[in-house]
């Protein structure tokens, strides 16, 4: 099997001054911390914008965005480096399929990441999506069986398709505030966290959008209608979940295949056995013997 390929990040070097110095000054906070290896995984339901937001961070067209074709079937990792620094981005299918999670795509995904290590998750949904339904909670809980509770430590939501005029005559802060809190709710009942642990260790939401449509501030940064320049914000916050989250998840055989039920099952045969000895055998053999006529010498 041929090397992965790593190229170098030219795409950085495409951005406004503005966004690239901050970039640089995100990245090397990262490095100062020796963290010289960032992998990244994307996943969310399909169409919601996972590759556009991959080749917004990259700043090249590294997957292919078109809408009117399904997404790919398996993932992709794009990998870029910069001045000893590699980043890591892996896209993925979409994870639902005739209104159910697909299991056959989360079980390529996690194929797909055997012997990686997951450092941040980029869980994706678009704000312009007015609710949300059982469908996400199942969603949520099909990540967290089969990564564990701890990737939503080093979790962020990303919400796409955030250049938009908020319904029923609210104002822009109010409306992402309320779809990134229903979400964050969805998140805490998919991965069956209690509300103070929930509290105690929030999971970042991050605005996005994508489209040729952004609009730009003096300095030529892509900005939201709230006027925050969106690219160094969501790089600045995955280097501070980075900074401040626990270690990041290594992907292996016992975790893709999850816990082997005859291994659990290994560590109570000596309670079984102690407990057929005392309350069993030993009982049947003083019957045995109480039954037994008495001998005569």
């Amino acid at each position: 099997m041929a090397a992965h390929l790593i190229r170098e990040w030219t795409g950085i070097q495409q951005f406004p001054t503005a966004t690239k110095t901050k970039l640089f000054d995100f990245l090397g906070k990262l490095k100062q911390e020796n963290v010289s290896t960032l992998t990244i995984l994307v996943m969310g339901k399909g169409g919601v914008g996972k590759s556009s937001t991959v080749n917004s961070i990259i700043g090249e067209r590294v997957v292919a965005v078109n809408a009117l074709q399904s997404e790919g079937t398996r993932p992709v990792m794009v990998s870029r480096s910069w001045a000893g620094f590699t980043l890591n981005i892996i896209d993925t299918p979409g994870l639902v399929e005739g209104g159910y999670v697909n299991d056959q795509a989360l079980e390529i995904i996690k194929r797909f990441l055997l012997n990686k290590t997951i450092d941040i998750l980029l869980y994706v949904d678009r704000l312009d999506a007015y609710r949300v339904d059982n469908l996400d909670t199942q969603i949520v809980r099909a990540i967290t069986d089969s990564f564990g509770k701890e990737i939503w430590q080093r979790g962020l939501v990303v919400l796409t398709h955030a250049q938009l005029s908020p319904p029923d005559g609210l104002n822009y802060e109010d409306f992402s505030s309320q779809r990134s809190k229903a979400l964050l709710k969805v998140v805490r009942l998919g991965a069956r966290m209690k509300k103070q642990v929930m509290q105690g260790s929030s999971i970042p939401v991050c605005l996005v959008e994508n489209s040729g449509r952004c609009n730009k501030n003096d300095c030529d940064e892509k900005i939201l209608p709230n006027g925050t320049a969106w690219i160094p914000n969501l790089v600045e916050t995955i280097a501070d979940v980075v900074s401040n989250g626990g270690r990041g998840i290594y992907v292996d055989l016992k975790l893709i295949k999850g816990p082997d039920p005859n291994e659990r099952g290994k560590i109570l045969i000596p309670f079984i056995l102690a407990f057929q000895y005392f309350f069993v055998v030993k009982w049947i053999r003083r019957w045995i013997k109480d039954d037994m006529p008495p001998t005569w010498e």
